[in-house]
């Protein structure tokens, strides 16, 4: 039976989905866009707790323990703007206020900035129209700061959702698969919030994918749902078996930048995971969008299971080295779930 729609609890999912972005974040942060192999050569074995990130990884370097990057950094930046429009998206707010969190975080200089967000808030601050960029993205720029976002929605409002991820997306990206892919992350969060079985979750982001693509702008790639259900069929079959999985993973799907590798990695060890301490480790030592994919899956799985089950020191330490106040962010995507039901 499910109980999860009781205030106590919800507010529990909700916490798990934020938390877990931050936590998946953080720890996939310093093998970040490094090979699966490389990464347990470097670290002597297999990653199992937060770590600084390594002065020999560029896009890591800048980063302490326990820092999420800015997969959150950005998750944040579009809960503060819908915390200043009334939950009303305004796509030039979005963009300005992602620009000004770029030039805080020296995102430009220190290479930290996903290829097209980087191409796109270039288009921004210089005046010019970013639509050239933004309608032909294949990264995985909308989707890494998206999930909780979905926290706010029930997973029967997939139309509503849909737009709502573009309008927050459109100022770095707008085509078919971005919006697609984002969707599918943030309906992953609004269903396992709701629902105590995953098969359900997965169902609601099969659902969401086709509205998705048809919101965007038309690029060509392979499908989401085609290459998500080769992921499930993955974790299906080597259920427990944590070294195969992530290998199959890492062979067939993929884990790079694109969307259409990491969004289905995401959504496979989600899957797989459920749980989302596990997932966070399971995504640091995958390989490829390691942050990234970490953000996507953990916050599915923080928020199938609440913020109760992430460990403490977990929860510590991102307090501990994040300048933020969950709780403020907390509230935020309380209040949107209310307003926007």
């Amino acid at each position: 039976m499910s109980f999860c729609y009781s205030g106590v609890n919800m507010k529990n999912r909700i916490a798990g989905a934020l938390y877990g972005q931050a936590l998946g974040d953080a720890m996939g942060m310093p093998s970040e866009l490094w090979s699966k192999k490389y990464i347990e050569e470097f670290f002597g074995g297999l990653i199992t707790e937060m770590l600084d990130g390594p002065a020999e990884n560029e896009v890591a370097t800048n980063y302490i323990k326990g820092q999420f990057t800015d997969d959150t950094g950005q998750a944040l930046v579009l809960l503060d703007s819908l915390a200043s429009t009334n939950y009303i998206p305004n796509t030039k707010d979005v963009a300005q206020r992602l620009l000004e969190w770029s030039e805080r975080e020296n995102a430009f200089q220190n290479n930290i900035l996903g290829p097209t967000t980087k191409l796109a808030l270039t288009d921004f601050r210089e005046g010019k129209n970013p639509s050239k960029v933004t309608n032909s993205a294949l990264s995985n720029g909308s989707a890494m700061r998206i999930g909780p976002i979905g926290a706010m929605f029930y997973p029967e409002q997939k139309e509503k959702l849909v737009d709502y991820v573009y309008d927050l997306s459109c100022a770095t990206h707008s085509s078919d698969i971005a919006i697609a892919g984002a969707a599918m992350i943030a309906v992953g969060v609004a269903s396992a919030i709701v629902n105590d079985d995953f098969e359900k979750v997965v169902d609601d982001i099969l659902a969401i994918e086709p509205i998705g693509y048809a919101k965007g702008a038309e690029t060509f790639s392979p499908r989401l749902n085609e290459r998500v259900k080769i992921g499930i069929e993955i974790a299906r079959k080597y259920k427990e078996q944590d070294s195969i999985f992530l290998q199959k993973i890492y062979d067939i799907v993929g884990t790079g930048v694109q969307i259409i590798e990491s969004v289905p990695a995401a959504i496979s060890v989600a899957y797989y995971a459920r749980n989302p301490n596990h997932s966070a480790f399971l995504c640091a030592n995958m390989g490829g969008d390691t942050d990234t994919i970490g953000a996507m899956a953990t916050a599915i799985c923080g928020a199938f299971t609440g913020v109760s089950v992430i460990h403490s020191h977990y929860i510590e330490m991102l307090h501990k080295q994040n300048n933020i106040n969950f709780n403020t962010y907390i509230d935020i995507l309380i209040k949107g779930r209310e307003k926007l039901k």
